[in-house]
């Protein structure tokens, strides 16, 4: 009896510890929790906390112990050749997205003029730039290596000389990345941020660079998540300062540690020229202000910056080579309907070319013979992929393919367009190049496949060589500021508003607030005129916005989507858009662009 009692009880007792056992049907539910998971579940806040309770919590976290960490640049010099003399800073800390931008200064102590062809190789790739040095000109010039490039060899090559090489490697750190012009001092004394400790978790990775010697163009700054302005505003060049502008409005996220007395003089756009956090255009623009006296100083608001940046615009990657399918990278669909393979159409061939050769080709052998199936088997197969290479050539054809989508800021005051935009691809023949000025920048997906094998940054970009290859999709992002003209006239008229679309484009519809009230746009072709009508409601061109496509703009959309104010507009417009690659001659098979402006009153 004993023995049976001791048998039930471990019975009873395994039942009942596998009745426990996470997993089990009927058992516990498991969770793996850490302190700080223990500390969100006892002190959660409600789900109606306001945002403000997420930023101070935030802040907390933030100032536990963390400071930043310094990407140290070290200058590598090159073994003299001749009368050339050049020196590279590397270790540069690569941007999320975009381009690395790397400093390169060259030195001709010759007393004759010099051609210098500087270029980097990487994977099969080229990134170059042409340069004419003066006698005895000493130069600092820029090379802007794509940010899924971490290392290569410079080369430099001039006329009469041996080529010279020198190999690099770039800083991969994956977290918030900031460029600051402006040294380690100037950073310090702006943010209260010191570096941390070497196994210490840091708010920002920072890049320091001379404001006298930054860089030129657009896309050296487009990739950071902030750029910070350490320096007084007298200590960087009016140029520079342009570029910034540019970059503000075109989507980054731009820190002025001292702001200019008259901010407005380099940022138009401002609406309160001494607000601490104003939107600017596609991006925004912070100010040391009040935070000064604040704790716990100005770092926390850089980090708070680095920490909301996204991407103005995401181009759709392939899927991995193991998952072919329809689907794009995160499971997007493509945008281009002429990417997709007729999966149907091909297995309708393919099945009645199986029963032409499989029952067919029997019934011929019993009353032909063998020989007729000999012929008649690779005839059909000749005739078939006739047929492919006829559907290729008459559907598909030897054009460009394209579907373009944007979202653009006419700023009517300095004629100009602030746009971005995201491309889809398809080329039957492939298409070797595009060139882009430098106040714009093109953006590949984050892991681009078979890219561009030559980068040209002489005079703005040139893409060089399969810009495009041969059957395949392909996806590109752009941001450019551009000059325009485009704009949109209106004036009063029985019954109405009467406007005129100067939009360069199709007006497919759209909102106008005139004297206080909502007016629908007409459709209307370029350059003609219609009559605007009173509209009930908000303005919804978000709203008809491709879904698919308004993914591809997660930081950009929200430019567009506030209410509208006095003597503004958004209008959809067909056509190609206002992006540099819009003179390329396509086929364009989709289009919806978004125009954001002011409207222009015309005279009776």
């Amino acid at each position: 009896m004993a023995s049976r009692a001791a048998l039930a009880g471990a019975v009873l007792l395994g039942t009942l510890l596998w009745t426990g056992l996470p997993g089990v049907p009927g058992g516990t539910v498991a969770f793996a929790t850490s302190p700080a998971m223990e500390a969100v579940e006892v002190a959660a806040p409600a789900p109606a906390a306001t945002a403000a309770v997420a930023v101070e919590e935030a802040r907390e976290k933030a100032t536990e112990g963390s400071g930043y960490r310094e990407v140290t640049e070290s200058a590598e010099t090159f073994p003299d050749h001749g009368d050339l003399k050049a020196t590279l800073r590397a270790v540069t800390l690569v941007p999320n997205r975009g381009y690395t931008p790397l400093q390169v200064t060259v030195h001709n102590t010759g007393g004759q003029p010099r051609p210098v062809r500087l270029s980097i190789h990487s994977q099969g790739r080229v990134v170059e730039r042409s340069l004419q040095l003066a006698p005895r000109e000493r130069t600092v010039t820029w090379l802007l290596l794509p940010a899924d490039l971490q290392s290569g060899t410079l080369q430099m090559d001039s006329p009469g000389m041996d080529t010279a090489a020198h190999g690099f490697y770039l800083d991969g750190y994956r977290g918030a990345r900031v460029m600051v012009l402006g040294d380690v001092k100037a950073f310090e004394k702006a943010t209260g941020l010191s570096r941390t400790a070497e196994n210490t978790e840091p708010l920002v990775a920072t890049r320091f660079v001379e404001p006298r010697i930054a860089p030129r163009e657009l896309a050296a700054y487009a990739g950071y998540d902030a750029v910070l302005v350490a320096v007084p505003p007298d200590q960087v060049p009016d140029d520079v300062w342009a570029v910034l502008e540019t970059f503000a409005v075109s989507g980054g996220r731009l820190v002025l540690d001292q702001p200019p007395a008259n901010p407005r003089l380099r940022f138009p756009l401002l609406q309160d020229p001494r607000a601490e956090l104003s939107p600017y255009g596609f991006g925004f623009v912070r100010q040391f202000r009040e935070c000064r006296t604040q704790t716990p100083g100005c770092g926390i608001h850089l980090w708070e910056d680095t920490e909301r940046a996204s991407a103005v615009v995401v181009p759709a990657g392939p899927p991995p080579r193991w998952e072919r399918n329809d689907l794009l990278s995160d499971g997007r669909l493509p945008l281009l309907g002429s990417a997709r393979a007729p999966v149907g159409r091909f297995l309708l061939l393919i099945f009645l070319f199986s029963l032409a050769v499989g029952p067919g080709g029997w019934m011929l052998a019993r009353r032909k013979g063998p020989l007729a199936v000999l012929i008649a088997v690779p005839t059909l197969a000749a005739l078939t992929c006739l047929g492919l290479v006829a559907w290729s050539v008459l559907v598909d054809g030897f054009s460009v393919h394209a579907a373009r989508y944007s979202l653009t800021l006419l700023d009517r005051e300095r004629s100009r367009a602030v746009t971005v935009g995201l491309n889809a691809w398809y080329a039957n023949l492939a298409e070797d190049g595009v060139r882009m000025p430098a106040s714009s920048v093109l953006l590949a997906s984050t892991a681009p496949e078979d890219p561009p094998r030559l980068l040209d940054w002489t005079n703005g970009l040139a893409v060089k060589n399969s810009f495009l290859p041969s059957r395949s999709y392909r996806e590109w992002g752009e941001v450019a500021v551009i000059p325009s003209r485009a704009r949109l006239t209106a004036r009063k008229a029985d019954g109405g508003v009467q406007v005129q679309n100067a939009l360069g484009a199709p007006l497919q519809g759209g909102t106008l607030k005139l004297d206080g009230q909502l007016w629908t746009l007409p459709e209307l072709a370029d350059g003609a005129e219609g009559l605007a009508t009173p509209r009930d409601g908000e303005d919804d061109s978000l709203a008809v916005f491709h879904d698919e496509a308004r993914r591809r703009f997660p930081g950009a959309v929200t430019a567009l989507g506030d209410a509208l104010a006095e003597g503004t507009f958004v209008a959809r417009l067909g056509g190609r858009g206002f992006t540099p690659t819009a003179v390329m001659d396509v086929e364009l098979e989709a289009a919806q662009h978004l125009v954001r402006g002011q409207v222009e009153e015309a005279r009776r």
